[in-house]
């Protein structure tokens, strides 16, 4: 691929994004569709990027971004349903796509068959998320959702680099596959905290939001190097550098985060719409292939339509019988306390005694009834990991030897992701309204976590402002404490707009300087609170980054309309 050819597939998967976006449709379809349709341009040429360029530096940014935004508390809230669907379900599902594919697709064997599984086996949590969240689906089902796709991403791309090691033939430090998937799940992880924690030292040193935010990118790419120097997984130690670099954020200034944020967000469509349109330009060349092999197209997309099926299958009864069993007990714990408000009070005074001890403090019970259950069973849909897998799947062997399969693993890879979009992905709005699985408690809980945020934020700010009031500078006008305590009182929608209209008040005054360490003091100390409250479970992790990213922007406009820094 030269340079103009990655740069017009970049920018028409961007049209195309857009495009889609507004239409109401789904961009992962539609570009895939479009890329399909494109390569059979007259003149088209082959699109073909090496294996390592796309796993190593296409996922890494991607599950860094997710893990970066993904409340700690929330995995460790819902550890059980992310760990069964995350890991339990991947395995499942690897080894019975790859034992019946190498059942009816003669030209796989069982280990190129496992690598099939092991690439199908991952869903893509994005669009499910996204639709959720626009009817309003309970949060407790979205965040363990959210964290599934982090767990079964990182769980089978380690099954996928191991079984794929096995048959190209490269070297592996362990021959057992169990040890060395232990090995690989330990020292990846390990990797990522240490390296999260050196960028975590780093960053405090810089003081530099352009310079923290360049470092930032790097992270997940040296995650990934080193782990995989080591023969460790690169993506557990991506996601685990993400949760600890995500977990600590707050404590980061806030021009990086607002940079971050956009940064990230704005990487992610870049990569995700590369990589659908990448595979979609590559279906016309893998029908070629499996010409020129001898492989008949409608028998292996007809063995791709089957594999579909168990795909479509093994989920539903996976989720039925790792919850259906808690159904009855969950029915009896919530009529023992009678509503979900008043497990939550137990909770969170059993957390209060537990941090007082030293102790870290517990999670909610997670309760999912038999409608919950359906939507997560049929949230399956296979994305942007699936394809890029897919596509990373080498040529040739070590020994110089063609792949073999490899045109019928990308041709099955390709008709289960798109089978699964358009089967799950246009079906799961229609099941959610069925189902009416709205919360009507979920903006009832969502008011009363953010005035407990505000609240926690006012009693942080009042202790700043009472030891300005004991020790004031000198020459201080006293009504400017109650200005900067009416600035703070006011977390609302406009605050941002509201400071905007103080600080300039202040600009003009003798005290503006004053005016605004004051404030950004206070700004600090209701940061600080806030976090500490989240991280000891007593406050919803929405609420908390809803509350600090309005505290971000009211700094920004702090500074740019004085415009002097601390």
């Amino acid at each position: 691929m030269n340079g103009v050819q990655l740069l017009l597939v970049i920018v028409g998967a961007i049209a195309v994004t857009g495009i889609a976006q507004r239409r109401g449709l789904q961009p992962a379809l539609v570009i895939t569709l479009v890329g399909f349709a494109a390569s059979f341009i007259p003149g088209f040429t082959r699109l073909e990027l090496d294996s390592e360029i796309i796993l190593g530096l296409v996922l890494p940014p991607l599950l860094y971004s997710a893990a970066l935004n993904f409340s700690f508390v929330s995995f460790a809230r819902n550890f059980r349903p992310i760990v069964g669907l995350g890991v339990g379900l991947v395995v499942v599902t690897a080894f019975v796509v790859g034992g019946f594919a190498s059942w009816i697709v003669p030209s796989l064997t069982l280990a190129t068959a496992l690598i099939l599984g092991a690439i199908v086996a991952p869903p893509d949590a994005v669009t499910a998320v996204a639709i959720g969240r626009k009817l309003g689906l309970p949060k407790r089902v979205m965040s363990i959702l959210t964290g599934e796709s982090l767990v079964n991403d990182a769980a089978a791309l380690t099954m996928f680099s191991i079984t794929l090691a096995a048959v190209v033939g490269t070297h592996t430090l362990f021959e057992n596959p169990v040890l060395l998937f232990g090995y690989s799940a330990l020292v990846g992880v390990l990797v990522g905290l240490v390296l999260a924690f050196v960028a975590t030292a780093i960053r405090r040193l810089l003081k530099d939001s352009s310079l923290e935010t360049v470092l930032g990118l790097v992270v997940p790419f040296a995650a990934y190097l080193l782990a995989e120097q080591l023969e460790a997984s690169g993506v557990l130690a991506v996601v685990a550098a993400g949760f600890a670099i995500g977990s600590s954020s707050s404590r980061a200034g806030y021009q990086t985060r607002l940079q971050e944020r956009q940064v990230w967000s704005s990487l992610d469509v870049l990569l995700e719409a590369f990589v659908f349109a990448y595979m979609g330009l590559q279906l016309r060349f893998v029908i070629q292939d499996l010409q020129e092999a001898g492989q008949s197209v409608w028998a292996v997309f007809g063995a791709g339509a089957l594999v579909l099926l168990v795909v479509l299958f093994i989920r539903p009864v996976w989720v039925f019988l790792s919850f259906g069993r808690n159904f009855l007990g969950d029915k009896l714990m919530r009529r023992k306390f009678a509503s979900d408000e008043r497990m939550r009070e137990r909770v969170q005074r059993e957390n209060e005694a537990r941090v007082a001890r030293g102790r870290r403090p517990r999670g909610f019970p997670v309760f999912l009834g038999w409608k919950e259950s359906l939507v997560v069973s049929w949230t399956g849909m296979r994305g942007v990991v699936t394809l890029a897998a897919a596509a990373g799947v080498p040529v040739l062997l070590a020994s110089g030897e063609p792949f073999p399969g490899r045109a019928e693993i990308q041709a099955i890879a390709f008709i289960v992701a798109v089978g699964t979009l358009l089967v799950q992905g246009l079906s799961l709005p229609f099941l959610i309204r069925a189902l009416k699985l709205s919360d009507p408690k979920q903006e009832q809980f969502d008011e009363e976590q953010a005035a407990r945020a505000l609240e926690v934020a006012r009693k942080a700010s009042s202790k700043v402002l009472a030891e300005f009031v004991a020790s004031p500078p000198p020459g201080v006008d006293p009504s400017l404490v109650e200005r900067v305590a009416a600035m703070a009182e006011r977390q609302s929608a406009d605050a941002e707009r509201d400071a905007v209209d103080a600080a300039e008040v202040e600009r003009r005054s003798a005290y503006g300087e004053t005016f605004g360490t004051l404030y950004r003091r206070v700004l600090k100390a209701q940061r600080d609170a806030v976090a500490d409250e989240r991280d000891a479970n007593r406050l919803d992790d929405d609420a908390a980054r809803e509350f600090l990213e309005q505290l971000d922007y009211q700094e920004a406009a702090i500074v740019s309309r004085l415009g002097f820094r601390l």
